[in-house]
């Protein structure tokens, strides 16, 4: 006997209704996992933007940019940073100090800062972020919960890899261009100026490479709190 005629025997001579089928298809069809996906966004219309950093380093040391921190840090703005894990070894002391403030937040951006990253096994994904974690905790005293790609390269592989770790994978709204050696202060205030909407998650470099961003920086954060925007951290709006 079929489990379809066990079935019906069982349920006697009442027809199936739809909410039964319904009911039992449920059942017998293997549950799918969610999609991965990349959150560029911040889920709110209202006028809330989200400061993100990249503390990138690969193979040169780079350092961080204490025109950006102690601006954010004097205002109490809050932020993000990702950081790398080798940027994270050489800037022990002032991921350190960071750490102790309520209104900074310290993410995963992968041990070696690899531009493809889509490129890398399964396993060599896990290690970049479990290292970049490891470094990240010993110099500030905080893991990580959300991790961005750098460059911005992904695939479904690699994001599936990255949320199976039980990261979420953020990116940014649009990019501000900061690491552009030719990218003024005038025009990095005017293109971010131009381009920020509502829950937007804005990007900018704090590891050396923003080359206008420090200059830049206090009259785009001055401009938005006139337009009736506030900053916060990922954390604070992501699950």
């Amino acid at each position: 006997m079929t489990w379809w005629a066990s079935l019906s025997g069982g349920l006697g001579t009442r027809r199936l209704g739809r909410t039964t089928l319904a009911a039992l298809a449920g059942l017998l069809l293997p549950t799918l996992p969610a999609a991965a996906k990349v959150i560029t966004h911040l889920p709110t219309t209202d006028k809330v933007v989200a400061l993100t950093f990249d503390a990138c380093e690969s193979r040169t040391p780079a350092f961080l940019d204490h025109g950006i921190s102690d601006f954010l840090v004097g205002h109490k703005i809050p932020f993000t940073i990702f950081v790398s894990g080798r940027f994270a070894r050489h800037n022990g002391a002032d991921l350190a100090a960071l750490g102790k403030l309520d209104f900074v937040e310290l993410e995963n951006h992968s041990m070696n800062h690899f531009n493809h990253m889509e490129r890398l096994s399964d396993q060599a994904i896990r290690q970049e972020l479990t290292q970049a974690d490891t470094a990240l905790f010993q110099a500030s005293g905080r893991h990580s919960r959300y991790f961005r790609f750098p460059a911005g390269n992904d695939d479904a592989r690699s994001l599936a890899v990255v949320e199976g770790a039980g990261y979420k994978v953020v990116h940014w709204s649009f990019a501000s261009g900061d690491p552009g050696r030719s990218v003024t202060p005038a025009h990095l205030t005017e293109w971010v100026l131009l381009k920020t909407r509502p829950g937007d998650i804005l990007i900018f470099h704090i590891n050396g490479r923003g080359w206008s961003t420090a200059r830049a920086l206090p009259g785009i954060v001055a401009a938005l709190e006139k337009r009736g925007y506030r900053f916060t951290r990922l954390d604070r709006m992501l699950p």
